[in-house]
């Protein structure tokens, strides 16, 4: 059986739950993205990465979207801390980092520096707009970053029951297990409706099973949260899919909302947890109209594919043709706007507000109740 190598050809291993750090009397409060990021580095899902960057890697990244050793990567993994904090760091070694009052982790330091945030915006998220997410959380989370080796020593709270939390050594003896080797992996912050289900499962149609690979670490406030997105998660494998092909789990790393960069980034986080393919649909990661709608299909010309070492599965929109039947794409579809049912996320959650019929040729009905209750409470 193949066995697909992690993204730098070792898995990442950096939690210690015993690992001493009484002599350590430096802190670093960490906010909600940094814990995530702290744990995908712990667990190896940010594989080669054992680090939040130094400055060397952040430069590159920026500029190459590749690692100071030429490897590919797309996004800066930072530990943003205020000046304050950064000038007491530049004076020690080693601290903790701390999240509401408990300790998390421990990083070596080895580099402190400020960072060009108009930078970062322009060749991360292509725009300085505050209006972005991503924009926004580089302005208010720190102007200074630390860069160092982490060890993580407790696992952060669960949003969702556990057994979903499974790290990326695990879910290769699972697939191992199952007797997978091509196992394609679908990205999602959303509910899954009958267009994302068409795309997995025609996806499917060629690969041994589908790693539903839902991020349930920091989003938009006004995304549908990680606990409804699960519950409506269950009601389709439970009626819609076969169950022997799929399987469900959590990514626990928070949306930057960059686009194309972040497909790379979805892609390679995949590869760490087994998988050989990655469905990239229309504006992968994106929001607003910061993209183009195939950006991040396109950004994959830049890299070849032996690099990347994990192949994306690029699909067109799809939508429900009245006049079809069935669910389509413009590549299969010959009719016009007018016969074909697509609905934004903002109009869905406009609609379930008002308590508005949704047409079940977009959502199942096991989904949309869910959902209903969620924006009734």
């Amino acid at each position: 059986m193949m066995t697909l190598l992690p993204h730098g050809g070792s898995l990442i291993n950096r939690y210690h739950i015993n690992a001493d750090y009484t002599h350590i009397k430096t802190s670093i409060e960490l906010d909600a993205i940094s814990l995530s990021d702290l744990e995908c580095l712990a667990i190896g899902a940010f594989s080669p990465l054992d680090s939040f960057m130094n400055q060397a890697d952040y430069l590159s990244v920026l500029n190459d979207m590749r690692l100071a050793n030429g490897l590919p990567w797309s996004l800066p993994i930072t530990l943003p801390v205020s000046e304050e904090k950064a000038k007491e760091v530049t004076r020690v070694s080693e601290a903790v980092l701390i999240y509401e009052n408990t300790v998390y982790g421990k990083i070596e330091i080895t580099d402190v520096y400020k960072p060009n945030h108009s930078l970062e915006s322009k060749l991360v998220y292509s725009t300085e707009d505050s209006a972005h997410p991503g924009v926004k959380n580089i302005k208010q989370r720190g102007d200074w970053y630390v860069g160092g080796r982490i060890m993580m020593l407790k696992k952060p709270p669960r949003k969702v029951a556990p057994h979903y939390y499974i790290d990326p050594l695990t879910m290769r003896e699972q697939f191992k297990a199952k007797g997978w080797e091509k196992i394609v992996a679908f990205q999602t912050r959303n509910p899954i409706h009958r267009a994302h289900e068409y795309l997995q499962k025609t996806a499917l149609e060629q690969m041994d099973g589908l790693l539903l690979h839902p991020l349930v670490g920091e989003t938009k406030k006004d995304d549908v949260p990680a606990p409804t997105r699960m519950k409506s998660y269950e009601a389709l494998l439970e009626h819609y899919y076969p169950k022997e092909r799929v399987l469900l789990s959590t990514f626990p790393g928070s949306m930057r909302y960059a686009g194309p960069r972040e497909a790379i980034f979805h892609a390679l986080v995949r590869k760490n947890y087994g998988c050989s393919h990655i469905i990239i649909g229309r504006d992968h990661a994106g929001v607003g109209n910061y993209y183009g709608p195939y950006d991040a299909q396109n950004i994959f010309n830049k890299f070849k594919n032996e690099e990347l070492g994990i192949t994306p599965v690029f699909f067109e929109n799809s939508f429900y043709c009245t006049r079809c039947n069935t669910m389509a794409t413009v590549k299969t579809c010959p009719h016009n706007e007018k016969d074909r049912l697509i609905l934004s996320g903002t109009k869905v959650r406009e609609m379930l507000r008002g308590n508005e019929a949704i047409p079940p040729n977009f959502s199942r009905p096991e989904v949309i109740s869910i959902l209903r209750n969620h924006y009734a409470e």
